[in-house]
């Protein structure tokens, strides 16, 4: 009798595990890895303070961890039917932001639930990945039609972001249509004349000679690329003409402080006590770490809070001058990992829905790794953008579980391969 109650025991678990079987390990582990450290340099840039953040890191990154994997137990198919809800839930929640948002740093970029501050924003980058994987599902990107139906529909919640403003989580929005549009069979060429626009209007102001560069090879790609050679070369050639000279206009719709970010990323040291202080104290931060780093809790920049707010846009500069370029090497390398393995799930993915969902995670994740990195080693402008999964930020952090449950349930429910 007891025998046969253990084996009905284990029955029983086995068939709770098997709900798992498929489960992609090795992105879970690098996950609470990621996960895990970002508590331990969030715990070192708080030291002194008295702050609990690193502890909320970890709370959240639990119950992140454990929707992680109920979503990955359920059908990531069902999203199908339920894409325009998504889509449309996402929408009303970034609008509800501009209506009775709370305001911090000059941006309106919150919600107040039950006493906790929700960035609708973070939660729209999943809504939008998961509309955008369905509707090219359906119908690829091949055509130029379907290339302008994606965005426009992308737009809608882009611009709510833009406006709120926030321009770092616009660029990101960017990044995963792009993304995906390219995996969903879009010309490349396509990609390249839509963004040309916007590098237009800044070589314009910025670098004369390299507009006019800029501007010839983008109408040579039109005349390669569009329907009708000659007018689809000249149409790019006018766009970018036109772009150029709208710069200055673009340049007002800008806040003063996302201006200053811009140009202080070009010579941080035109104020250093201002808007280039970040950029500078990173830089010194990392510096200072050498090889090996000053150890655990011994940084100097980071213990002596040179950096304001470090714990999340800048964590990457504590691992830097803590961990030396041994950790910073090994932070990319975890990374890179993570990356592969997203790519291999899209890869061996049963269908493009489920293909087009891990691409537009992967999009999420590099743009915005690639991004904060180069902030923080001063490469790219300050733009507020954290780096996944290490920076403080419950509702990105939450987010980003979110998008990692929804690759699980890819690989999770892919065909098995028969040997």
């Amino acid at each position: 009798m007891f025998q046969k109650s253990l084996s009905r025991t284990q029955m029983r678990w086995l068939m709770f595990l098997s709900r798992w079987q498929e489960l992609d390990w090795q992105l879970l582990f690098v996950t609470i890895s990621l996960t895990f450290l970002g508590g331990v340099m969030i715990r070192s840039a708080e030291m002194n303070e008295g702050l609990t953040d690193w502890w909320w890191h970890w709370i959240i990154g639990g119950i992140g961890l454990t929707l992680c994997l109920l979503i990955a137990r359920s059908r990531y198919e069902i999203l199908l039917q339920w894409h325009w809800m998504v889509y449309g839930v996402t929408n009303i929640a970034l609008f509800a932001v501009m209506i009775m948002g709370t305001t911090a740093n000059g941006a309106q970029r919150w919600l107040n639930i039950l006493g906790f501050h929700v960035q609708p924003s973070e939660f729209a980058k999943i809504g939008l990945i998961i509309t955008l994987a369905a509707i090219i599902h359906w119908q690829p990107a091949s055509t130029l039609n379907a290339v302008f139906r994606v965005l426009a529909i992308a737009a809608v919640p882009w611009l709510f972001v833009f406006l709120e403003p926030n321009l770092g989580t616009s660029l990101v929005f960017g990044a995963i249509t792009m993304g995906m549009l390219y995996w969903g069979n879009a010309n490349p060429g396509w990609l390249i004349l839509f963004v040309s626009p916007i590098v237009s209007a800044i070589m314009f102001n910025v670098f004369l000679p390299g507009w006019f560069v800029w501007v010839g090879a983008m109408m040579l790609i039109g005349w390669r690329t569009l329907p009708w050679s000659f007018f689809g070369g000249i149409g790019a050639l006018v766009a970018n003409v036109i772009s150029g000279g709208l710069g200055n206009l673009l340049w007002g719709l800008l806040q003063d402080y996302q201006k200053d970010r811009l140009l202080l990323f070009l010579d941080p040291d035109k104020d250093p006590l201002g808007g280039g202080y970040h950029l500078i104290q990173s830089r010194i931060a990392i510096g200072a770490g050498q090889l090996t780093g000053r150890g655990l809790h011994q940084g100097t920049q980071t213990q002596l809070h040179f950096i304001p707010e470090q714990h999340t846009d800048f964590i990457f500069s504590a691992i830097g001058e803590e961990l030396g370029f041994i950790g910073c090497l090994l932070v990319l390398f975890t990374f890179w990992l993570l990356c592969l393995r997203l790519v291999i799930i899209a890869q061996n993915a049963k269908d493009n829905f489920g293909s087009l969902l891990a691409i537009g995670v992967l999009s999420m994740i590099v743009f915005q790794t690639v991004i904060n990195i180069g902030m923080n080693i001063g490469l790219a402008p300050i733009t507020g953008i954290p780096l996944p999964l290490l920076s403080y930020g419950r509702s990105a952090l939450l987010a980003n579980f979110l998008a990692i449950g929804l690759v699980e349930s890819v690989a999770n429910h892919r065909h098995r391969l028969k040997f």
